[in-house]
């Protein structure tokens, strides 16, 4: 809403013009600081105002970071039971984008093609019987051009 007249009218012979002590507001010496000082002490009701995401760590992720999908051995189970798999060549067969993990049983003779499986997975998958198959592994660790060229 517009103002209905210029708020210093009311001020107009004042000392202070609502200021309290003559000293206040005057130089530099009022100012709590340059730039973004005191955020954390006398103008901290500022940040959780208006920047409550201000302090902490925020960064960037690493580059080549690949996040895989999971999943435990006694879901596949599960899954199993209740006939949710396809059934392939008599088995029950598991295809999964991601990584198997090795937590719980199982008893079923599964067929899972996933992209890992650790190393305690594999065994449990071919002791009850089932297969575990994961495609070749590929030399991910080694980039093209990072070999050292002659000086």
């Amino acid at each position: 809403m517009a103002r209905a007249k210029k708020r210093n009218r009311k001020f107009l012979g004042s000392r202070s013009h609502g200021k309290g002590n003559a000293k206040n507001r005057r130089g530099k010496g009022n100012k709590g600081g340059w730039g973004r000082a005191g955020m954390h002490k006398h103008r901290f009701t500022y940040i959780t105002a208006y920047e409550p995401d201000f302090f902490g760590v925020h960064g960037f992720s690493p580059v080549r970071r690949k996040r895989m999908r999971t999943i435990n051995l006694w879901e596949i189970e599960q899954l199993a039971r209740k006939g949710k798999l396809e059934v392939r060549e008599g088995k029950p067969y598991f295809e999964f984008d991601g990584k198997v993990l090795g937590c719980g049983s199982i008893s079923t003779p599964v067929c899972i093609k996933a992209l890992a499986f650790s190393s305690g997975a594999k065994a449990k998958i071919e002791k009850a019987g089932g297969s575990a198959e994961a495609p070749p592994a590929t030399s991910a660790g080694k980039r093209e051009g990072s070999a050292q060229q002659p000086s």
